[in-house]
């Protein structure tokens, strides 16, 4: 069997309604197997004006938005007899599910009813989400439900070694390997970085340009960024601020960081610019299973301090690339910021370094390995 005998549904809580990290991986993972012969169909909630056009057929399942100030993320519904009706048209011979939510859940009883391989592939840390909102104490029983969902699939993918090690440790899956990322070279390089551009929106041009890149979340560690940023302005370190994204918590790092620059949302080449003109890409988040801004910024060749946790510490290489440093450690975050910010010559080098590292992460390569998990579930039948 290759992947044209292929038969996927894929089932996703956010598929093209939001822009995030996951979905961009998934749309490319469906363009490539469209493209080497698979049939595929997604089902996923769908908004009016979505953040960008689905890749491959999208069917609309029925959903509510997140309560809490989170409407612009929606909660997906169990699979009505719509939905089900359509499933067992299509007749898939693979279930993949990216989110362990109303949803997944039903694509996975269904799956196992009639004996169809589920692969699950893992992309957000949700267990640590309730630490930024007072609800620490909830970690342990969102766990467990986690590991429910996991050990029902067939096979989990960890989209790297250091998360897949987390999922083992917290016994989710008897059977755990790696998706991981692929990196866009025609927008993430250093000769998108433009020193005019970064003139234009406010930065001084002799201030060395720490930058953030993301959804403006608390879960991403806006807290522990803005901390640091502070403490270098208490040690008077020259320096700028770049926020890139946009997010329900705006206001918030636009109210903690007055003299930053906020360019809202940049995609595309636009997205290369931003990033290509920064000096240090500061990522302190811990909720990511895989760092895709961690990887864009070293494309391009700006060194990354990021928290040595799951989403960056198989794609940074400590004191050659950027630094890690311990989850939450103000003081030696803005250690590593001061030191960028007065060494240009240690930036250009580990930028450079961080260029040549990016270079092994291709996304056909790394999607086909994700086709052979596939083709290597028992009980694949050929449609």
């Amino acid at each position: 069997m290759d992947a044209s005998s292929l038969r996927i549904a894929l089932f996703s809580g956010n598929y093209n309604y939001v822009r995030d990290g996951a979905n961009q991986a998934l749309n490319r993972l469906v363009g490539y197997l469209l493209r080497s012969g698979a049939a595929v169909r997604v089902y996923s909630p769908t908004v009016e004006t979505p953040a960008f056009p689905p890749t491959g057929d999208l069917v609309s399942v029925p959903s509510f938005p997140f309560p809490g100030g989170r409407g612009e993320y929606r909660i997906a519904l169990g699979m009505r007899g719509a939905i089900k009706r359509d499933l067992a048209a299509f007749a898939p011979n693979l279930v993949h599910v990216s989110a362990p939510d109303f949803l997944g859940h039903s694509a996975v009883t269904y799956a196992k009813k009639r004996n169809i391989p589920v692969v699950a592939s893992m992309h957000t840390r949700f267990e640590t989400y309730p630490r930024y909102y007072g609800l620490a104490f909830l970690e342990p029983a969102i766990e467990a439900l986690l590991r429910r969902f996991y050990r029902r699939c067939d096979a989990v993918v960890a989209p790297s070694e250091s998360m897949a090690q987390v999922l083992r440790e917290q016994r989710m899956s008897y059977n755990i390997g790696i998706w991981t990322r692929g990196i866009d070279r025609e927008i993430f390089n250093p000769g998108r970085r433009d020193l005019d551009w970064r003139q234009s929106v406010g930065l001084a041009p002799d201030l060395p340009v720490i930058g953030f890149l993301g959804r403006l979340v608390m879960e991403k560690g806006l807290d522990v960024f803005s901390d640091a940023v502070d403490t270098l302005k208490r040690r008077q370190i020259r320096h700028s601020v770049l926020v890139v994204g946009d997010g329900p918590a705006r206001d918030w790092l636009q109210d903690r960081l007055p003299n930053a620059v906020f360019t809202g949302f940049q995609g595309g080449n636009d997205l290369g610019r931003a990033v290509a003109s920064m000096d240090i890409l500061f990522n302190p988040s811990v909720t990511e299973a895989f760092g895709n801004v961690t990887l864009e910024a070293m494309a391009c060749g700006v060194p990354v301090v990021a928290a040595k946790a799951t989403g960056s510490e198989n794609i940074v290489d400590d004191r050659v690339t950027g630094r890690l440093i311990k989850p939450g450690a103000i003081s030696t975050f803005a250690d590593a910021l001061g030191d960028y910010c007065t060494d240009s010559a240690l930036r250009i080098a580990q930028g450079k370094a961080g260029v040549e590292a990016s270079a092994r992460y291709d996304w056909d390569k790394v999607n086909q390995a994700l086709v052979d998990t596939y083709l290597r579930q028992p009980g694949l039948r050929q449609n």
